[in-house]
């Protein structure tokens, strides 16, 4: 199994090397705007999904043909569950400069082992979309255990003794949490966890649920004024590529299934590719939401999900 996708473009992080800790999908939430599909197992139980000195061997081979802006821990499930996050945080840092990210949805930060776990990272993004229980359990879905105010005092928690850089995902969903008491209750709790960045963000790409609407831009302005001065939109913010081998290949794959679906020995064929490249590189397009794949009379195809990246 690879545990290493990309590089791929990100809206927030540059050029980033993905690292997926846990089997798809698997998670605490089951959110409406996931657009990596529907929770198959949700859970708060932490485990050691995948083999410590195998992930790093990974990432490291990878490192030695591309150099990312970010090593991001994410992927298809939420990546605290995996109860070893430590120790590949710890021996990442001792193979490379490279920042490390961790991309959650902070449903676990109440755990004291979680918030010690994960305090290498040099950039932790969680998600925050509600002040109110009932909006908060419409948009998550989560396990039956989670509630909003264990959640929002484990990160109240974690700022305190974090010295990283802290972004606060806000997800805005049109008709969900876009009123004026949804926002106003989410800055209340905003304040109260103090986070460097207050980045929007809303449904940009097919998500799990066709209930998730994207909020207009019109409506996002007016939040990100409401929120304050270190308040981004990050929604529809063209994703970068650089100039590297991996930037390339990024690029290219977009534009073929711009123009029409693909198979993986299509992708293999035109672009001089071995099986296992083509597996990473699509892995990590699909889950960042970029394409999505389409079975047709037994095979497999790849489509886009973009008119434009740039």
């Amino acid at each position: 199994m690879s545990y290493v996708f990309g590089p791929v473009p990100s809206r927030r992080l540059g050029v980033s090397l993905g690292v997926d800790l846990i089997p798809s999908k698997t998670c605490t939430f089951d959110c409406l705007y996931c657009q990596v599909g529907d929770t198959t197992f949700k859970t708060v139980e932490r485990r050691p999904f995948a083999p410590v000195r195998e992930v790093v061997a990974e990432i490291q081979e990878n490192l030695l043909h591309s150099v990312p802006d970010a090593i991001t821990l994410a992927g298809s499930g939420e990546p605290t569950l995996h109860f070893q996050i430590d120790q590949i945080i710890a021996l990442i840092k001792d193979v490379t400069d490279i920042k490390i990210a961790l991309l959650t949805n902070g449903a676990l930060f109440w755990m004291e082992e979680v918030r010690h776990g994960v305090l290498g990272a040099d950039i932790i993004m969680p998600t925050l979309s509600s002040g109110f229980e009932a909006t908060f359990r419409r948009i998550h879905r989560p396990h039956p255990e989670l509630e909003l105010k264990t959640i929002v005092d484990g990160l109240m928690l974690f700022r305190q003794g974090y010295r990283g850089d802290l972004f606060l995902e806000v997800v805005l969903l049109a008709g969900i949490n876009d009123t004026d008491r949804e926002i106003e209750g989410l800055k209340t709790l905003i304040s109260q966890i103090s986070p460097d960045k207050i980045q929007l963000n809303t449904v940009v790409r097919p998500p799990a649920d066709r209930r998730a609407m994207s909020l207009d831009r019109k409506r996002l302005k007016e939040i990100k004024e409401f929120f304050g001065s270190n308040t981004e939109i990050v929604a529809d913010v063209p994703v970068a590529c650089g100039t590297g081998k991996e930037d390339s290949q990024t690029r290219s794959l977009l534009d073929m299934v711009r123009r029409r679906p693909l198979r993986p020995v299509d992708i293999a064929n035109s672009m001089d590719l071995p099986m296992d490249d083509v597996e990473a590189l699509v892995k990590g397009l699909l889950i960042k939401g970029y394409i999505r794949k389409q079975k047709h009379s037994g095979d497999t195809y790849y489509l886009s999900n973009e008119r434009d990246v740039q």
